[in-house]
């Protein structure tokens, strides 16, 4: 695990269950854990209360991607990533894991595979929200304390069940999903055809990155 506390994910097989745990050299290759499934075209199948959420753009070099943030059910996942969007934080970042199939994430490291800290402390996990972590839906990376999200996020790319919360324990906390994109799933999908390959000790990083220019906060 990096002495810098920067959140990317990657899957292991604990038992019969699976869980999420920092990139790092020598962690095993996410793709041959993952299960396969059909990945769904229909929006995601919750929806929030219209006076009640934020709208930010991703705005990428492949594209932009629009979210729509869910102030309610998991506020204080949504507060600090506004914060980080209003200081600017996301800016020359990349997507800098990509599973196509599984889930594209950013917001870590710079176009050179550098971490960037965020400078604000690990947040609580709202996975206990009953958001799922289904396609298109955004939720935070973290290590494998459940509490340690910084600003690290991914968005999935399929129905990824397994990342759901189970328990109230480290194995079942899963992954708080916060908000969903409401439009440019085209973009997520381009960026998940991305080629990948081991850079500079980071598994499942693109030889050609998408940077994130900047992520911009809809008043």
């Amino acid at each position: 695990m990096s002495k810098i506390q920067i959140t990317v994910l990657a899957v292991i097989i604990i038992t019969s269950s699976f869980t999420l745990q920092p990139t790092s050299s020598g962690l095993a290759d996410l793709a041959k854990d993952e299960p396969t499934k059909e990945i769904k075209e229909d929006a995601i199948p919750y929806y929030l209360q219209e006076d009640k959420m934020s709208l930010v753009t991703i705005s990428t070099s492949t594209g932009d991607i629009h979210l729509e943030l869910d102030d309610v059910n998991a506020p204080i996942t949504v507060q600090n990533f506004l914060k980080l969007a209003k200081d600017n934080y996301y800016a020359g970042t990349i997507f800098h894991r990509i599973i196509e199939g599984f889930m594209i994430q950013g917001g870590g490291l710079d176009e050179s595979m550098t971490p960037k800290p965020t400078s604000t402390e690990p947040i609580q996990n709202e996975a206990n929200n009953g958001l799922k972590n289904n396609r298109g839906t955004v939720a935070m990376a973290r290590t494998m304390d459940p509490h340690s999200a910084t600003g690290q996020f991914f968005i999935n790319h399929k129905d990824n069940s397994f990342l759901n919360h189970t328990s109230e324990t480290s194995e079942g906390w899963g992954y708080a999903v916060f908000g969903s994109v409401i439009d440019g799933m085209d973009v997520v999908d381009q960026i998940a055809l991305s080629t990948t390959s081991t850079v500079g000790g980071y598994a499942d990083a693109p030889l050609e990155p998408t940077i994130i220019n900047s992520i911009t906060v809809s008043e």
